[in-house]
């Protein structure tokens, strides 16, 4: 039998505890993966804000918070878009639908943190400003036409297509198109006319925000406080990168959580390991000596046993990558929320989780294949 073939079998002497020690390092693994896949597809999420063509600004009554829960003049947006350095600026109204019944894509901020449906008010030559680049299908038309375009997630969930109605604060609106812009808040609502939507909610000559675009050459900073120190105590401004490194400090938060539970669930399989590995030394103490006494040096018994530790360790990361993704896909496949989470594949999660188990494989070991190597030949064939 050969040096590999042994270290691969050894550790299967004793299924039961070694299944009891690969279930403990699995359930670490699975953690560590399933959460990284889930957080990492938010932050692709949150980056895609920060797409060429969005706008890089947006403009909020203050007061109201980032997401415009405020009320701002329409005559305020060509006022923005003489400030130096702006590009180009669009007024946009946000209102929660409450006509149609969904599961819950994503709470509505201007719904109070409710679940609804969000729709937003733009003109449709703006629409680049809003991060919609292609749409599946022809764009609304300007003006008062009850005609609107769904995003991909919302399509889905409420199995609809290009050219189906949809009820809209109690009124029928044409679905011209689906869009999807790759950001999960903004595919699960809809975009219609902001004369429209101004007209169903009562907010005549009114928005919500301002989408701004600001020049090649121009600093996005420089411009959003020229904004707000032109007209103090009526407009703040919000960047997209800001609300994105906003968005992934608080997933760096669930990531260092994950990190937790996944060291505790860790050290409860190392300890396991060590006490398979120690027990599985004391068995084979008889086994080891004759090994020693036929010529296997120290370094030798000391490799094989930690051998024997990491493939437990491997297999457990093995075992914790399938349970994690396969959980991931099934819980996306059932839930509300599987439209809106692509979860993130990156080589960069499972590598981390296949390097933590090599270490506690390394770390569990270390201990009882120092022991093993450092056994006498003679006493250990005198062993019973």
């Amino acid at each position: 039998m050969s040096f590999l073939s042994l270290v691969v079998k050894n550790p299967f002497r004793n299924k039961t505890r070694s299944s009891l020690a690969i279930i403990g390092i699995a359930i670490g693994i699975m953690v560590i993966i399933a959460l990284g896949m889930v957080t990492g597809g938010l932050k692709a999420s949150a980056q895609s804000t920060l797409k060429a063509g969005a706008a890089e600004i947006s403009v909020v009554q203050t007061g109201s918070g980032d997401f415009g829960g405020g009320r701002i003049n329409e005559s305020r947006i060509a006022d923005v878009q003489k400030i130096n350095g702006v590009k180009d600026a669009a007024g946009t109204l946000r209102a929660t639908n409450t006509s149609i019944t969904v599961q819950s894509i994503v709470p509505s901020p201007s719904s109070g943190g409710s679940f609804g449906f969000s729709v937003t008010g733009i003109d449709r030559n703006k629409l680049s400003l809003a991060g919609v680049d292609s749409v599946n299908g022809a764009l609304y038309s300007d003006g008062s036409a009850n005609e609107v375009i769904l995003g991909k997630t919302a399509a889905e969930e409420l199995q609809k297509n290009v050219g189906d109605t949809i009820v809209l604060f109690g009124k029928d609106f044409t679905i011209t198109g689906i869009y999807e812009t790759g950001n999960f808040i903004t595919d699960g609502g809809a975009f219609m006319s902001l004369t429209t939507l101004q007209n169903l909610t009562n907010n005549a000559n009114q928005v919500s925000s301002i989408a701004v675009k600001v020049n090649e050459n121009a600093n996005v900073t420089q411009v959003s406080n020229t904004i707000q120190n032109t007209y103090p105590n009526e407009l703040s401004t919000t960047s997209a990168a800001s609300m994105a490194n906003r968005m992934n400090n608080a997933l760096s938060t669930i990531d260092m959580a994950s990190w937790a539970i996944s060291i505790l669930a860790i050290v409860i399989g190392g300890v396991g390991v060590v006490n398979t590995m120690i027990m599985s030394v004391y068995e084979r103490t008889r086994e080891i000596g004759v090994l020693k006494a036929v010529g296997w040096k120290d370094r030798r018994i000391l490799s094989m046993i930690l051998g024997e530790s990491v493939v437990l360790t491997l297999i457990s990361a093995v075992m914790g990558t399938v349970v994690a993704v396969v959980g991931v896909v099934i819980l996306l496949s059932v839930s509300s929320i599987g439209g809106v989470i692509t979860p993130s594949y990156s080589p960069d999660i499972f590598l981390r989780a296949f390097a933590v188990a090599f270490a506690v494989g390394i770390i569990g070991g270390l201990y009882p294949a120092y022991r093993a190597s450092r056994l006498s030949p003679t006493e250990a064939l005198r062993y019973e």
